[in-house]
Formats: C-alpha cells, sequence, structure tokens
C-alpha cells in the first residue's frame, strides 16, 4: 500500500514537472537562462504569457534568440526586408505588453 502511495505521487510530481517545462517557452526558457539580474521565475512567466498571447511559436522561437545574441535584435531592427520589418513590428507590439504587463 505504501508503495502505491509513494508511486502515485512520484508520478504527479514527474508529470507536474514536465507540464511546467512544456509550458515555459522559448521565451521563459531563454529569459531564464540570461545572465541578466533581473530575472526571476515571475518575470520570465509573465514575458511568456504575454508572448503566447502575441506572437506565434515561429516569432517566439526567433525573439528567444535576441537574449544569446543582443546583435541579432540590432540586426533584424536595421534590415530592410520585409520578412524582418513585419516581424520586428510584431516583436515591439510584444514588447510594449510585456512592459505594460510585467513591469
Amino acid at each position: 500500500m505504501n508503495k502505491t502511495i509513494l508511486g502515485a505521487a512520484v508520478l504527479a510530481m514527474t508529470l507536474a514537472n514536465v507540464a511546467t517545462s512544456a509550458n515555459a517557452g522559448p521565451i521563459s526558457r531563454a529569459c531564464m537562462s540570461s545572465d541578466r539580474g533581473a530575472r526571476s521565475s515571475g518575470l520570465c512567466s509573465c514575458i511568456q504569457k504575454v508572448a503566447n498571447k502575441t506572437l506565434n511559436w515561429t516569432d517566439q522561437r526567433e525573439a528567444a534568440k535576441f537574449f544569446r545574441e543582443p546583435q541579432r535584435a540590432q540586426d533584424v531592427r536595421m534590415s530592410t526586408t520585409a520578412r524582418d520589418n513585419e516581424f520586428w513590428s510584431r516583436y515591439k507590439t510584444f514588447g510594449e505588453a510585456a512592459e505594460r504587463t510585467c513591469s
């Protein structure tokens, strides 16, 4: 009986960890792995929630790269391609919403 309860508890904890990791998203994971001093799980989670509402999955993966490669953000911002300009517009909207929501 005790083994069954212990097994169920371990399974529940494992599933909770998997669910949390799966819900983290690329923005949250990049935020938490960044070297910025202000990062926290609450802040990164908030930013991810805003990203889920304002960016599609492809845009989120692209934006997450900015945490590791800040120069990439500058390159996209300065780009003259339609694709980069459209992405930057969506990213800017996301950033403004995250700042309002998560500050």
